[in-house]
This record gives structure tokens, sequence and C-alpha cells, in this order.
């Protein structure tokens, strides 16, 4: 199971176990977007060598070197 595959699933728990105790469904749909903005944000801050560059370790740490 690939990370990504355990973080959406792990989120689908979060959310139903929030509308359990009654969080409104607004207030959860903003966390998920929290969620997904915070990291995207986060990767548009970076240079283009910044993310060439972690580009690269990510390939190294699979294992994909050119």
């Amino acid at each position: 199971m690939t990370p990504h595959m355990k973080l959406a699933i792990a989120g689908v728990a979060v959310s139903l176990v929030l509308l359990v105790f009654g969080i409104p469904f607004w207030l959860i749909g903003l966390l998920i977007v929290l969620a997904i903005a915070i990291p995207a944000g986060a990767w548009l801050m970076l240079d283009e060598s910044q993310r060439r560059r972690y580009r690269e370790i990510r390939r190294r740490q699979r294992g994909q070197l050119r």
C-alpha cells in the first residue's frame, strides 16, 4: 500500500470520527482543505532549484537514480 493511500484512508477515518462526534460538516471540509493547501503552499514557495533538489532527493530515496 502506498503512503498516499494510507493518508487517504486515515483522512476518511478521521472525517467519520469527527462526524460521529457531531462536528459540523463544513468544519470537516475546512480541515480537509487546509490539509491539502498547507503542503501545496509550501511547495509553491520553493525556488525552481529547491524543487529540483527535492525531487532528486525523493528519487534517490525510492531508488530511481538516473
